[in-house]
């Protein structure tokens, strides 16, 4: 997966915008203010891009187990993100599939009415 493809699929969810809170160098798409994927553009400028991922916490520990590039959450709660390496033992289709978990996760936790104005939304 290249930046591209990584920044169409978080902004094809509904609700999604990007930011740089932190800095101009981490970018972060929020779904009702609230983060579910951040990721540094430096390092796919070096060729080691990554991306940090909410995660149900027991899901979290069984994929770090058994995924070398699913690691705990860089400089995130390590019981609640992971940090996963692009281009590595993650399929291209498995990181979609972690991403829409982390946007679900994150939109499941917003009040009743930010989800209905979100699900309102024309994509």
């Amino acid at each position: 997966m290249n930046i591209q493809q990584y920044f169409e699929f978080c902004l094809s969810k509904k609700g999604v915008t990007e930011h740089f809170p932190f800095d101009e160098d981490t970018l972060v798409f929020k779904v009702g203010g609230k983060m579910f994927a951040l990721s540094s553009l430096s390092e796919w400028e070096k060729g080691t891009p990554s991306v940090n991922l909410k995660c149900d916490p027991e899901r979290a520990e069984e994929l770090r187990a058994e995924y070398n590039d699913i690691k705990p959450g860089y400089h995130m709660s390590k019981v609640h993100w992971n940090t996963i390496a692009f281009n590595g033992d993650v399929s291209d289709k498995f990181m979609c599939e972690l991403i829409d978990h982390s946007y679900d996760l994150v939109f499941k936790s917003l009040t009743k009415k930010l989800q209905i104005e979100i699900s309102e939304l024309k994509n």
